[in-house]
């Protein structure tokens, strides 16, 4: 597993305003998808690309374009939908697909209650969205579920992460092809499995519900 820590200074001013516990829900909804697509800036290095033929206003010359089969985006419901435009910005080309993740308060353990993706996913590069990557088992289990399904290589993107979290992940995708993108490491979870100091509970922050 690899993973890369995008400690851009834009990156970590947003992420202050984000962590504030006095940021509305509608500048937190603005900065997540600002954050995301610096991040997802990062993480769309190793995208495929092919050669294509090109005529300028002045002469013919080869450029690159994005690769088919074209890149899948996998938001984990409900907060990743928060990081979905900042991505398809970046990369407008893009299929979207959804999984519908929970974690059970008592377990920790994660379930999945939905899904849209495509049946084979063979050859494709799909890159997951989730804002915090806390004790890593609904992130674990969504590499799992794309890789299953043929995924050659998945890229996930969170804003904060755990340890514990980064360690868990690391540990049920053991020699596959992951890569995780952050904005930051955070200290540590709490008893609850929250991130500390992190910024509470981004699926609650983003749509009014704290």
């Amino acid at each position: 597993m690899r993973v890369h820590v995008a400690d851009h200074p834009l990156i970590t001013h947003k992420l202050t305003v984000l962590r504030d516990v006095q940021t509305p829900s509608v500048t937190f909804r603005e900065l997540v998808s600002e954050l995301m697509t610096l991040l997802a800036y990062e993480a769309t290095r190793d995208v495929r690309v092919e050669s294509v033929g090109i005529t300028t206003p002045v002469a013919p010359t080869t450029g690159v374009r994005i690769a088919d089969p074209k890149p899948l985006i996998v938001p984990i419901l409900r907060a990743g939908l928060g990081m979905l435009d900042g991505m398809v910005k970046l990369l407008p080309s893009a299929e979207v697909g959804f999984l519908g993740m929970a974690r059970n308060e008592e377990t920790l353990q994660p379930t999945t209650y939905a899904e849209r993706l495509p049946d084979d996913l063979s050859g494709r590069q799909c890159f997951v969205l989730d804002p915090m990557l806390a004790t890593g088992g609904s992130l674990a289990a969504a590499i799992k579920f794309l890789l299953d399904r043929g995924a050659t290589d998945v890229t996930a993107i969170c804003i904060l992460a755990a340890p514990e979290g980064l360690a868990a992940v690391e540990a049920a995708t053991e020699g596959l092809d992951v890569k995780i993108v952050l904005g930051a490491v955070d200290e540590r979870l709490n008893e609850n499995g929250y991130i500390v100091p992190g910024l509470g509970d981004a699926g609650d922050r983003l749509y009014g519900t704290v």
